[in-house]
């Protein structure tokens, strides 16, 4: 039975209006994780001020329509609507018109993500693929697979074989 993942509207923590927004052209096949590299947040109000903090960086210092990834997911499982379902994000160069992108929050250089962040994240995907945003047989993949780059860090990359077969 499938277990309804709650997440919190771009509304509820204080998003900026995206400059523009660009719809993906089908379903995404692929699903590319992340993590922001930053502390991790532990209440609700300290993952929203991080949101907040992640879209003023996104949009003023890397020139970005919108915070980049599609969704964001705090150290206790609360998922966070980034772009979103079904739009084109701004996370991994020359990949993001055909796939979704999630961003855990915290460095996972030297800590392990959360057994509760990896669990919403298994929800989330199961929901996109039932509500026809995410393809069912849809690739995984960390940042560090299609870049030159440490994101998602060692102990979040380790965990990946966690996320896969969700469906």
């Amino acid at each position: 039975m499938e277990q309804e993942v709650s997440i919190v509207s771009r509304a509820h923590w204080g998003a900026a209006r995206p400059k523009q927004k660009e719809r993906l052209k089908s379903l995404a096949h692929r699903v590319i994780i992340h993590h922001t590299a930053l502390p991790s947040c532990k209440s609700l109000k300290e993952c929203k001020d991080h949101m907040l903090s992640i879209q003023r960086m996104h949009m003023t210092e890397s020139g970005f329509d919108d915070i980049g990834y599609n969704f964001l997911v705090g150290r206790d499982g609360t998922v966070f609507e980034g772009r979103g379902w079904g739009v084109v994000g701004a996370h991994t160069k020359g990949n993001n018109h055909d796939s979704l992108g999630i961003a855990f929050m915290g460095n996972f250089n030297n800590e392990a993500p959360s057994n509760k962040s990896i669990l919403s994240v298994k929800r989330l995907l199961q929901s996109g693929v039932s509500q026809s945003f995410l393809h069912k047989e849809f690739a995984l993949f960390g940042h560090k697979d299609l870049g030159d780059t440490e994101c998602p860090g060692e102990q979040l990359y380790a965990a990946l074989p966690q996320l896969r077969g969700t469906t």
